[in-house]
């Protein structure tokens, strides 16, 4: 139950044309505390509630649990979710022997695209591909409890 990802802001679209799968994405957060998010998501035709527990040093670790929960309870517990809603279209991409989930958000989060790799270790070798750009992992302000508060769109509005 533990989950290992590295995370990558993703530098063009080139991934697109070797997406196995996409599939649209609606989540949203009963819990946004570090210690213990709690999200709930429609993932296509399926709906999901997900706690993750705080991460390692690195940010690459942590706790995560998630069961499947049909379409009518995760749009009931979404209607009481904390503000902010993250909307997006995640693309599987194999890499050598691994699969990139790529996330490419919409509304307020509209220019961000992610990519992330889960890992068996934090030490795990793995193919980065040309279009991955600089690593994010552990960064929080990239965490999707943390786009819901401040989405990518108010960072661009940051005085430099």
């Amino acid at each position: 139950m533990i989950e290992v990802e590295r995370k990558f802001l993703v530098k063009s679209d080139e991934f697109k044309q070797f997406a196995k799968v996409q599939i649209r994405i609606t989540q949203g957060y009963l819990s946004s505390v570090p210690e213990r998010t709690v999200r709930v998501r429609v993932k296509g035709d399926k709906g999901f509630i997900t706690v993750k527990g705080i991460g390692s040093e690195s940010g690459a670790s942590r706790f995560e649990w998630e069961r499947e929960i049909s379409v009518e309870e995760a749009q009931s517990l979404l209607a009481i979710s904390e503000p902010g809603v993250i909307d997006k279209t995640r693309y599987l991409v194999e890499v050598g022997a691994h699969t990139y989930e790529v996330d490419e958000f919409y509304g307020e989060n509209e220019g961000l695209v992610i990519a992330e790799v889960e890992l068996s270790s934090e030490d795990e070798a793995f193919s980065k591909p040309l279009w991955l750009a600089t690593e994010v992992t552990g960064q929080s302000r990239y965490y999707n409890s943390m786009l819901m508060k401040e989405p990518y769109k108010t960072w661009l509005a940051e005085p430099v």
